[in-house]
């Protein structure tokens, strides 16, 4: 591991990069939720999110489905059992695997479903003795820059279901 990744090192006034991961996670976390409890009515469950059909329930479905994953590497991280993590095509067949399994559960469970794989990857991270770079990464993929990945779709979307709504 990088020195750059040690937890507890005493800077003053500097916030050091696990910490700094993690306060983007939380800042970004509460973005989706918000944006996504912005959708009026029923939009959250309308195709559109995606040209595939993706609804706004899906992305967070997916996003979701992605936080268990980091939680269940992360565990593995610090039992000593993790191998890798899925990559090309094995990627691929997990989002549509993850998307078949929750394409039927209601928005309400979505939510609380993400919400809780959430709370389980940070505490999986805290538990912890000593973050790998992998480790690293699954938190970081999974939450911070995952969002990003999805934030301005989630934006566009809403102001479209706005300007339709005013039109």
């Amino acid at each position: 591991m990088t020195a750059s990744f040690e937890r507890g090192a005493d800077r003053v006034g500097e916030m050091e990069p696990i910490d700094a991961l993690l306060a983007d996670e939380e800042s970004l976390w509460h973005d989706v939720r918000d944006l996504v409890a912005a959708f009026p009515g029923d939009a959250a469950l309308k195709p559109g999110y995606y040209e595939e059909g993706w609804s706004v329930k899906d992305a967070v479905a997916h996003i979701g489905t992605w936080l268990a994953e980091a939680g269940v590497a992360l565990e593995r991280i610090r039992a000593g059992t993790y191998t890798r993590a899925p990559a090309g095509p094995e990627l691929d067949e997990m989002n549509d695997r993850f998307l078949d399994a929750m394409r039927d559960v209601p928005l309400r469970d979505v939510l609380a479903q993400a919400a809780a794989s959430r709370t389980r990857m940070r505490r999986a991270w805290v538990e912890l003795a000593e973050p790998s770079d992998e480790a690293l990464s699954w938190v970081a993929k999974a939450g911070p820059e995952h969002y990003r990945e999805h934030l301005p779709r989630l934006r566009e979307w809403l102001d479209g279901v706005r300007a339709a709504a005013s039109a």
